[in-house]
């Protein structure tokens, strides 16, 4: 526990002193600064709780505490029974807004406003809401209304970037929004956490990390940023962090099932035995099967045999009998000699690999399909807008477009590593909403 910024913490919550947007600022920063502070946070609340006939101002107090420490249950129903003023009402409202009442958190902003509380904090809280209520259209309108400095505060350039998002404007537009907002604050978890997403989205792998971290490291922290956090340290095979990552949701949020079985398979991941050796020697395997044939000197009969049968690499080859190979037009004793010759200065031979021969891909039935519904299959999967994890999912299967997808079945998706039920139901929930299934569903 940090020694130097614990106490003044402690003093904010148990003091008679005033409590308003300043004092909240400061318990923030204080674990911000050193997470260890949250346990100092929940035991002065633990101490304040104690206090017998509390008087509404410490039922202010006491209900923000409660939001800081995301019981929000515990902290609505406090704050109802508070004084009443204009703090109480707006930590009303965040908390009813975090409850997913979002009706009732409009509400309390907009008694937060009339009993004296900031007007523009209140009109962007009321515009998060509405979006997040589905009402997006409203929710700009509430933004286009605010003029001044707001403008230039992280949370207007963060709202106004994530209902843009929402409303499917201009990604660049978006993505401009969210880096003037991060440049405006760097404690805003939101916007760090939206660049991040943008950033992970454009394989920027080491800036969105970047951004993740930071977003991770402000409070309260950002659960969307330590899960993808969490996600990206597992496919370095960090397991340790992210395990680290998934503890702090579920020190808060004891019950968030996506937190926990992320834990789950983060240990079975980190208990796997990993051959290094061999798989260096996979790798190197890989690249030379993946060597296209016309990068050898081949005599023109050969080369136009190969491309005929749809041989383009050396893997092709050694997944392609001799037989199969004379069985070609003009393909002579000649030609087998020369791709022998031409397999064995790479150590492989004709034929090495047959048993690993692909099926053929499933086709997907688009007999029923309109134009448009045919040409949806072709357009990519970054359209769908998976969550991290799956789409790094995506990445390993090799699938760039949303046909490739549907004609995988759901077997075929668990077989990839870090895909697990949570992610198969979220492809499936995407694909439903284009009106499309995997195979065999």
């Amino acid at each position: 526990m940090s020694t130097d910024l614990a106490p003044d913490l402690r003093e904010i919550v148990l003091s008679n002193s005033s409590f308003g947007p300043a004092e909240i600022a400061q318990l923030s920063q204080a674990i911000s600064d050193d997470y260890a502070n949250f346990t100092a946070l929940r035991d002065a609340v633990g101490e304040l709780e104690s206090r017998t006939d509390p008087t509404p101002a410490t039922s202010v107090r006491l209900g923000v505490c409660y939001y800081l420490l995301c019981r929000f249950e515990t902290a609505a129903s406090t704050l109802a029974s508070a004084d009443g003023g204009a703090v109480a009402q707006f930590y009303l409202g965040k908390s009813q807004f975090e409850l997913g009442d979002y009706e009732a958190a409009i509400a309390g902003y907009k008694a937060a406003k009339v009993s004296g509380y900031n007007s523009d904090e209140c009109d962007l809280a009321i515009a998060e809401a509405l979006r997040n209520s589905g009402e997006k259209t409203e929710a700009m309108t509430v933004l286009d209304q605010l003029f001044g400095p707001i403008e230039q505060t992280a949370e207007y350039l963060y709202q106004r970037a994530a209902t843009v998002n929402s409303l499917g404007g201009n990604p660049s537009e978006v993505v401009a929004l969210y880096e003037r907002a991060v440049e405006s604050s760097d404690s805003h978890a939101g916007a760090m956490f939206g660049l991040a997403v943008e950033n992970d989205r454009r394989g920027n792998d080491e800036e969105a990390m970047n951004l993740y971290n930071r977003a991770a490291n402000c409070f309260p922290s950002h659960v969307g940023a330590l899960l993808n956090l969490g996600i990206m340290y597992e496919d370095m095979q960090r397991y340790e962090l992210a395990q680290s990552c998934y503890q702090r949701i579920l020190d808060v949020y004891p019950d968030h099932s996506q937190a926990r079985l992320f834990y789950k398979d983060s240990l079975g991941s980190r208990d796997q035995l990993y051959d290094e050796e061999a798989q260096k020697r996979t790798d190197r395997l890989s690249q030379v099967l993946s060597i296209p044939v016309t990068d050898f000197e081949l005599s023109v009969r050969s080369r136009n045999c190969l491309q005929k049968m749809g041989v383009r690499s050396l893997g092709d080859l050694t997944r392609t009998s001799e037989q199969e190979l004379l069985t070609s037009k003009n393909f002579g004793e000649t030609s087998l000699i020369e791709i022998r010759d031409m397999l064995q200065s790479k150590g492989l031979t004709l034929g090495q690999f047959a048993h690993e021969r692909a099926e053929p891909e499933p086709s997907y039935d688009t007999s029923n399909m309109s134009p448009d519904e045919q040409a949806l299959l072709d357009r990519p999967i970054a359209d769908l807008n998976l969550s991290v994890r799956a789409r790094k999912c995506m990445v390993r299967l090799g699938l760039s477009t949303i046909g490739e997808l549907a004609r995988k079945s759901q077997d075929d998706l668990l077989e990839c590593k870090n895909f697990g039920v949570t992610s198969l139901n979220e492809v499936r929930e995407k694909l439903g909403q284009l009106n499309l299934k995997l195979r065999g569903d």
